[in-house]
């Protein structure tokens, strides 16, 4: 099944006007101002929350302290898993649900945001013989996770082996002493995981729920919240029939009786020419472990991710993790483990690092590598319901069981879920999307707005050029993230509308082109 079209939804454009407009319609109390569902986090659980609850027919206001994907949602490794990970562990309620999930976003709601990306295993000295036979039954495994899907082989194709001169031929970079060949398989890949947030919250905009960036929940009951808006510093009561928490590795903090244990991946950023050509990402693995890759990732934007770690984190919940040396140094002896290049510590240009909140069942001392990613849905017994767990390929299921929760705790009257069948902002049948007249990269990001966001560089060639040297983003893009995407200021331009702030350097070179984008819709008077 593919969708339909959703080229420019009514209502779906966010903007700081917008925003200051519904924050003072709440803040102005009267009966319009109390509404069904408080949704706090906006990130793509918290988005997705709100997108179900207006969908199914109710009034919605979804706040976040900060930006949209501004936590863990913008620091994944930008793919949707199938979840052979899962199956090789035993969690196959886990393993299907992320399956038919991948399916979901690549088939129906964001064809645009979401494509099959190849990964090569390559069989080094360090991969024996019997490893290699287990995983390759790991990956037909995953293609009959595939198939109950019911995910189209033309979406994802067959796994299969590679001779060693094809392995080579896809990922030049892999050392040849003793390279047996490789093994080829397919999963989901996002063109970025912020921007499908930003979709998400575009969309339930379009279906009437106010998103609310810089608002940030002081306290949580039953009946609503007390707010701070982060921009002017004005207090003010959110009144809502029912709560939802989808603040991620900050929902303890909220609400009592929510215990978690959030475990820290990090990511690092090298530019492509360190690396060669990529035709696919690589599947490194990790000597010592059964079951652990380090993923690497070809962005073609001149940069690849390598990742991921899974650590353990203690203490207090940063709004922003810091990336340890230690999880840099393991990374980078990965990588020399199967490149025949050395990457230095100084060819190291970005690095970043997300937090999982994943649930502490107090059954598990070990590492959290080795804690369940199945997500739970909490009520406490104020009523606040709190989703945590689960990954971001699960986003919309775990919306989906939160809201269920919502209406219960809620005594709410509410239609059914519509989410698996619903397209997002820009998604469209793949055949429209190819007819499109212009860049593929900017359909890739924007689906059926691309036009519109070209248009913008046409009309004026100053916006039409990249803003950093050697990055394909432009100054259209920046001036449409403020115009139309909820961006308020130059991080939430850099870091989460792109990816540009992910380099340092790359950032310093954008600020100025940042703020002439927010100079152009900033209003006048």
């Amino acid at each position: 099944m593919t969708p339909t079209s959703s080229p420019a939804l009514p209502g779906s454009s966010l903007s700081a006007e917008r925003r200051r407009r519904e924050l003072g319609r709440l803040a102005e109390g009267g009966p319009d101002a109390t509404v069904d569902v408080l949704v706090v986090g906006l990130g793509a659980t918290g988005a997705g929350a709100a997108l179900d609850a207006a969908t199914r027919g109710l009034t919605v206001a979804a706040i976040d302290a900060h930006d949209l994907a501004f936590g863990t949602s913008r620091w994944s490794s930008k793919l949707i898993h199938g979840g052979l990970r899962y199956l090789a562990s035993g969690q196959l309620d886990v393993a299907h649900e992320s399956a038919v999930e991948r399916g979901v976003l690549m088939e129906r709601t964001a064809p645009h945001l979401v494509r099959a990306q190849p990964f090569v295993l390559p069989l080094t000295p360090l991969v024996s013989r019997g490893q290699a036979a287990l995983a390759r039954a790991g990956f037909l495994a995953g293609d009959l996770l595939r198939v109950g899907a019911r995910t189209a082989r033309g979406t994802l194709p067959r796994p299969r082996t590679l001779s060693a001169v094809e392995t080579r031929h896809l990922a030049p970079a892999l050392r040849p002493t003793g390279l047996r060949g490789g093994l080829l398989s397919w999963d989901g890949r996002l063109s970025d995981d912020a921007r499908l947030v930003t979709a998400i919250a575009r969309t339930a905009a379009a279906y009437g729920a106010r998103i609310l960036t810089r608002t940030r929940a002081l306290e949580l009951g039953r009946d609503g919240a007390l707010v701070r808006d982060e921009t002017t510093g004005q207090e003010l009561r959110i009144r809502a029939r029912t709560v939802v928490n989808a603040a991620g590795v900050w929902a303890g903090g909220l609400v009592d009786d929510v215990r978690l244990r959030p475990s820290r991946g990090t990511h690092l950023v090298l530019r492509s020419e360190d690396l060669g050509r990529l035709s696919a990402g690589l599947h490194i693995p990790i000597p010592g472990e059964s079951n652990r890759f380090v993923l690497v990732l070809p962005q073609g934007d001149g940069r690849v991710y390598v990742g991921l770690t899974d650590e353990p984190v203690d203490g207090d919940i940063p709004d922003v993790p810091e990336v340890p040396e230690t999880d840099i140094g393991f990374l980078l002896d990965v990588l020399g483990s199967a490149l025949d290049v050395t990457v230095h510590r100084a060819d190291v240009v970005g690095a970043f690092a997300g937090l999982r909140p994943l649930l502490d069942t107090r059954d598990t001392a070990g590492r959290t590598a080795d804690i369940s990613r199945k997500h739970a849905v909490l009520t406490s017994p104020s009523g606040v319901v709190t989703v945590v767990g689960g990954k971001l390929t699960t986003y919309r299921r775990m919306a989906q069981d939160a809201l269920d929760a919502a209406v219960t705790a809620g005594g709410l009257t509410a239609g059914p879920c519509r989410t698996a069948s619903l397209p997002l902002v820009g998604a469209a049948r793949p055949q429209v999307l190819a007819g499109l007249d212009v860049p593929a990269r900017l359909v890739y990001r924007y689906g059926t707005e691309a036009p519109a966001v070209h248009a913008l560089g046409v009309e004026d060639p100053d916006l039409a050029r990249p803003v950093v040297p050697g990055h394909p983003v432009t100054g259209a893009e920046l001036v449409w993230a403020a115009r139309h995407e909820g961006a308020l200021d130059t991080g939430d331009l850099l870091d989460r509308r792109t990816r540009i702030g992910l380099v340092p350097e790359d950032r310093a070179s954008a600020e100025q082109a940042a703020r002439d984008a927010l100079a152009r819709t900033a209003p006048v008077g």
